[in-house]
């Protein structure tokens, strides 16, 4: 009797191994289709909720697979759904796909020309923040995934989310929208995992963490009231410039004195100050721009608060009033503890153990995060800096540049962590 267990589980280990090494030959072979489909799509970039001829290159290569295709959520959002041979949970793979109002000035053979008008000026458009090696990859997961139904017990919903860097003023978009469209439901999603390529990050690393990874984002705006005057006589009114210069002041105050950062970091910045049209002005009003960024919903609630306190008392203290708001872009991208234990070997496999490293929160933002509110999530970013380079340009500039050899890992940890996910009890 032990003889024959000892068998059958040696032919058990020898065809998982066996097909094993037929997917990772599949994962080999579809790395070239993979570059070729980022560098496309790097070349033709698109800006948020306008991303219409990338969700067509999507929807027509899903269907091509035989994979159920739903077009048009959250207006250019595309979800495709492959069932297994087995009825099994379900799990979500997300990959978004906006480019970004930047000029590129890399000199590569597939270098972005695309020019648009945003907010009402000329801009070029780049894929400056690597949406297109995510779409690139989860198009190749699909294609391998299409080709292995029988290995899947269960369902694969694959979203190609529109708009992750925001809808234009006016409209919505982004995660928040395919939630509020059904996109976890229909079936009901279990489990959801996303990446983040870095250009920071050597290529075959992979780097994550428990908990918050992301900070919560939200927009601020501060309209500051005086009474204008004549420059030369500013007792004669109230000078809403100065106020706001003591505002913000008072705002970094906040972080520096009252926000506890041995728990979590914190930044309030301010990226924009309107006033005035003339040099010889005190101008009526002021207004002023900026973001919150934080890891912790306790100091979130703090901050808020104490902006708005602070805003309005020094205002009245110089004479004007302050009006505070704020609108809220993402949740804190909270990876669940449990599901980050539980399939942190699916990704040792993928990337070898010594590649796989813990990273410290990063007070970006992404909207991954409300699916994360939704469903458990998995988090993670992977390496995309060439071996042996010395200099990297960070996101959302225009020399953002991410190696093509990054990609295959991103292919092979997200087929790895589907079928664990899926066929593991």
């Amino acid at each position: 009797m032990r003889k024959i267990t000892f068998l059958i589980l040696i032919l058990t280990t020898v065809t998982i191994h066996g097909q094993s090494k037929k997917i990772d030959k599949m994962i080999n072979d579809i790395e070239s289709k993979v570059i070729e489909w980022r560098r496309d799509f790097h070349q033709n970039p698109e800006l948020s909720n306008r991303e219409f001829k990338t969700a067509e290159k999507i929807a027509k290569h899903l269907s091509s697979l035989g994979i159920e295709v739903q077009t048009k959520v959250a207006h250019t959002g595309v979800v495709g759904l492959l069932k297994g041979s087995k009825p099994g949970k379900v799990v979500a793979l997300r990959a978004d796909i906006d480019a970004l109002p930047v000029t590129e000035r890399n000199d590569l053979s597939f270098k972005s020309s695309v020019v648009t008008e945003f907010l009402g000026k000329k801009t070029g458009v780049m894929h400056a923040c690597g949406h297109d090696t995510h779409t690139a990859i989860l198009m190749g997961v699909a294609e391998v995934l299409s080709k292995n139904k029988d290995k899947i017990k269960g369902t694969v919903k694959f979203i190609f989310q529109p708009a992750e860097e925001g809808p234009p003023p006016g409209e919505k978009g982004g995660a928040k929208l395919m939630i509020e469209e059904g996109v976890l439901e229909n079936p009901k999603v279990d489990a959801i995992f996303g990446l983040h390529i870095n250009s920071e990050t050597e290529v075959g690393t992979i780097k994550y963490k428990e908990g918050g990874i992301m900070a919560a984002v939200e927009r601020f705006t501060v309209k500051v009231k005086g009474k204008q005057t004549h420059g030369s006589q500013p007792w004669s009114g109230v000078d809403p410039i100065y106020i706001s210069s003591k505002i913000v002041d008072g705002f970094q105050s906040i972080i520096s004195r009252e926000a506890k950062l041995t728990d979590e970091a914190a930044v309030i910045t301010v990226g924009k100050i309107t006033s005035g049209v003339r040099f010889n002005i005190i101008p009526e009003s002021a207004e002023m721009i900026g973001t919150v960024r934080t890891l912790d919903p306790k100091m979130r609630e703090m901050i808020i608060r104490r902006m708005t306190e602070m805003a309005q008392t020094i205002a009245k203290a110089y004479g004007g009033e302050a009006d505070v708001n704020f609108e809220s872009f993402t949740s804190i991208t909270y990876n669940d503890p449990d599901l980050v234990k539980r399939m942190l070997p699916s990704i040792e496999r993928a990337a070898g153990k010594n590649r796989v490293q813990i990273m410290k929160a990063t007070t970006g933002g992404e909207d991954f995060s409300y699916f994360q509110e939704k469903v458990p999530g998995f988090y993670f970013f992977l390496g995309g800096m060439a071996p042996g380079s010395t200099k990297a340009y960070p996101h959302h500039t225009p020399d953002f540049k991410i190696d093509d050899s990054g990609l295959k890992l991103g292919v092979k940890t997200f087929i790895n962590l589907t079928l664990d996910y899926l066929n593991k009890k």
